[in-house]
């Protein structure tokens, strides 16, 4: 066994990439405060090849010194769009034909071992602010909420690393995009 050079890796060009069919799959991200947690999203929205990346209210925009700083590159790939509000951006997507999936602790939560996303209908998953969570307002706009079981005394997540769960979640039961 020997570790991969870049090289070796076989990435594709930013051309190449754009020309790629995408996942059936975007990514909202509802206020979120972090500019670096905004940055990892555009990075595993990149590797999962998502449809698209929403920014909505104060969430950071590209370019932002700690987006790229974690992004490493993935604004200039990912199909991204900023919107004033959450709702806004919920509104666009429905229209879209997006079905749409909030990832929070909500009373009516399907746990995501029983979330099971298909291949013929898109999806939009909203990730909330790290204190607040998805905004109260947009709630009721959700076709469903999942919840990543947790064990531990926290009960969150990371945003980066929730979006990197549902991400791959996605992927292995909705399929990967054409090659």
């Amino acid at each position: 066994m020997k570790k991969l050079k870049l090289a070796e890796l076989n990435r594709i060009s930013i051309e190449e990439f754009k020309g790629k069919p995408k996942s059936n799959f975007a990514i909202v991200l509802d206020n979120v405060r972090s500019a670096l947690n905004v940055g990892s999203a555009f990075r595993t929205a990149d590797s999962f090849r998502a449809n698209s990346l929403h920014l909505t209210g104060i969430t950071a925009q590209p370019p932002h010194k700690e987006i790229m700083k974690t992004a490493i590159g993935a604004t200039a790939s990912v199909n991204w769009k900023y919107h004033r509000t959450s709702k806004e951006a919920i509104l666009f997507l429905k229209e879209e034909g997006f079905w749409i999936v909030g990832i929070e602790q909500v009373d009516a939560s399907v746990s995501l071992n029983d979330f099971t996303p298909t291949s013929d209908r898109p999806i939009a998953y909203v990730f909330g602010n790290e204190v607040e969570g998805i905004s109260e307002d947009i709630i009721p706009l959700l076709d469903t909420a999942v919840e990543i079981p947790q064990f531990g005394t926290k009960h969150s997540l990371n945003i980066s690393v929730c979006v990197g769960i549902i991400g791959w979640h996605h992927i292995l039961h909705a399929g990967q995009p054409d090659q």
